[in-house]
Formats: structure tokens, sequence, C-alpha cells
């Protein structure tokens, strides 16, 4: 396998290892394994119809019903700040951190307040309750859109 080269574009700290800056490097903002999960899970339950990150509306969605205005986002735990299991914080660069989710719960308030702004309904699913209870995840999305 040869080594790949990882371009600094400022956004983030140096890492002190670079097995840390390959993971972070792996890390995807859509089609998440949640997001397939569910969807794949939404579909065998017969949930069809949706788009799937779709631009027309503030955040682009995970999944959106856009005739029914409804919008759902499968937040990564980690990311997002799950206020149900509650991840740790990186040791290392703890302010970076600290910064960043910060600015990413105001980012995902203000998607939210656009959406109810044009009347659309908002569903957050977290992470790890795909991973907990996914028939629990799929109950919730049919009541939405019922």
């Amino acid at each position: 396998m040869s080594k790949k080269n990882y371009i600094r574009d400022g956004r983030a700290p140096v890492p002190e290892h670079e097995l840390t800056s390959r993971v972070m490097s792996s890390i995807k903002g859509k089609n998440t394994k949640p997001e397939l999960i569910l969807r794949k899970a939404l579909w065998k339950d017969g949930i069809k119809g949706y788009r799937i990150h779709w631009k027309k509306v503030p955040g682009k969605p995970d999944i959106t019903f856009p005739g029914k205005k409804i919008a759902i986002f499968i937040n990564g735990c980690f990311w997002h700040r799950c206020p149900k299991c509650n991840p740790s914080i990186p040791k290392s660069h703890t302010s970076f951190w600290d910064e960043k989710f910060k600015k990413n719960k105001e980012r995902d308030i203000r998607k939210q307040e656009a959406l109810f702004n044009l009347g659309w309904k908002v569903l957050i699913i977290w992470e790890c309750e795909i991973k907990k209870n996914l028939g629990s995840c799929i109950q919730r999305v049919k009541e939405i859109i019922e």
C-alpha cells in the first residue's frame, strides 16, 4: 500500500500521530453507516418516496419527504454531541474541539429553525438510537410521516 500525503487545509490542528490523521481523513459527511442502515430499514419496511441530501431546502437533510415537508437528520453522536450518550472530547487540542462542537451545534439549530420557518417538521435521529433500537427509529419516522 502506498503512503498517502494528507493535505492540510488549516481547518484542523495537525494531529500528533499519523494514524489520527488517517482516521480523521476517512470520515464521511454523507452516506454514513447509520444513514445507510436507516434508509435500508425504511425501504424494507415499505417507506419510500423520500429524497436524500435534498439541496432545495436549508441544511440538505439526510432524508427528506418533500411533499409532506418532513426533514430527517441522522446525527453522529461524536460530531453533534449526543445528549443521550454524552461522548468524550478528544484529549489533545481541546480548545479546538470545544469550538468545533459549539459551531456544529449552532449550525444544527440554524438549519432546524430555517426549516421550521418554512413550515417543515424536523426529526433528529441519533447514531446511538439506530444502533440500539432501529425498530423504534422506524416507528418514529412512520409517526411523523402519517
